[in-house]
């Protein structure tokens, strides 16, 4: 990781550089969860293009007169990441998500979605969300619509697929010509796997 860019994009949808902001996510012991805080959430929006300088430091000054409002949306969003984690990892590995995780999947849709509404630009209609830059949740619905346009997209769902890391954990879209991107970076998990293989055969 880079000192300019701290967070690894390599997820290839925002659906999925949301769901891989925990690091070594199937280890007990390395695990980390980069959102410790709702500044630390903002922070990794201002990377992925979600919110500009000025709304987060909006946001951020909204936070400090609302601490226990920016916890509980804090809370929402590490929640709706588990759910999408739990979902995509299940379709990667060619299996139903569970019901109940669909279910609070949905909840998040009928909530965020009261708000979608059809813009007429120019030329062209559009359906955004209703700019709720107030709202300290503000964030969480472009990241939903990412979700929500990958799962119903027949053409793309089956790009969807596991690191093979071990104990990455992270998801990626394969956006790769053949589908034969196999980690989650080539630089990271890629030439792990590579030595690996080396110091086996050397064996």
């Amino acid at each position: 990781m880079s000192e300019t860019n701290p967070y690894m994009m390599v997820g290839e949808r925002l659906c999925m550089d949301f769901i891989n902001t925990v690091s070594w996510r199937e280890s007990a012991e390395k695990r980390r969860d980069w959102f410790t805080s709702y500044a630390k959430l903002v922070d990794w929006c201002i990377h992925a293009e979600v919110l500009t300088g000025q709304q987060a430091k909006a946001l951020l000054i909204k936070a400090e007169e609302k601490p226990s409002e920016a916890g509980d949306v804090l809370k929402q969003a590490i929640e709706m990441r588990e759910v999408m984690y739990r979902i995509f990892k299940s379709i990667s590995k060619g299996t139903s998500p569970h019901p109940a995780d669909l279910e609070r999947f949905n909840e998040s849709v009928s909530h965020f979605y009261q708000t979608l509404q059809v813009i007429h630009e120019k030329d062209h209609y559009t359906l955004k969300f209703k700019h709720t830059e107030k709202n300290l949740d503000t964030m969480l619905p472009p990241i939903l619509q990412s979700a929500v346009d990958l799962l119903v997209s027949k053409k793309d769902l089956g790009r969807v697929k596991q690191c093979e890391g071990d104990p990455c954990g992270w998801l990626f879209f394969d956006a790769s010509r053949n589908r034969s991107r196999r980690w989650c970076s080539m630089a990271d998990c890629g030439n792990r796997a590579k030595a690996r293989r080396f110091y086996q055969k050397e064996k």
